[in-house]
């Protein structure tokens, strides 16, 4: 699988253009083509999958905002400086997300980009076992977690009669105006 610049997250061999981690290497917005000058657009959210599959598609259907994909915000596109990083509690999803906030924290990532949370969508019904819940204790020691329940409804690919608590307050957190998300808000 080829990346380009830019790209968050995915497993590559070791390159020059890739680090120890196997993450692409980001450069400085305004040291490279000029697809990579220019800020973020300061509207709006963007909605960022730490792997393939995340819900970040879901999220950004449900709520509005930009649905970024697996990678970082693009100014040249005028993509959002707020995002969400969005994973699923099995444990490659959780990993995903890690690496995703140690790649911000190395700095990894775009000038004026803000991480406002993660939200961390269910992989399954029922409760975790104790290493993830574990890891989900390490990551919401990073930054603020947004936990979504299992939703059997959107494996068919409908909407659910009444949206959990959880939706309608992660619908709060992203200051969204969208009128699905809380029934008519």
């Amino acid at each position: 699988m080829s990346m380009q610049p830019g790209v968050l997250l995915g497993p590559q061999p070791r390159s020059p253009e890739t680090t120890d981690g196997g993450f692409p290497r980001v450069p400085a917005y305004g040291s490279g083509p000029s697809g990579w000058q220019g800020s973020l657009s300061e509207d709006g959210i963007g909605w960022i999958g730490a792997h393939g599959g995340a819900g970040a598609t879901t999220l950004a259907t449900l709520f509005g905002g930009t649905d970024i994909g697996c990678r970082w915000p693009d100014a040249a596109i005028g993509e959002p400086a707020k995002v969400m990083l969005v994973g699923r509690t099995n444990m490659e999803g959780l990993r995903a997300v890690s690496r995703a906030l140690l790649a911000m924290k190395e700095g990894r990532h775009p000038s004026g980009m803000r991480l406002k949370g993660v939200v961390l969508i269910a992989d399954a019904p029922g409760s975790l076992p104790a290493p993830l819940t574990s890891r989900i204790r390490l990551i919401r020691s990073i930054a603020p977690v947004h936990r979504v329940p299992w939703i059997p409804s959107y494996r068919l690919g409908e909407a659910p009669k009444k949206l959990p608590r959880q939706l309608i307050r992660l619908g709060d957190v992203v200051d969204t105006r969208h009128t699905s998300a809380r029934g008519g808000r």
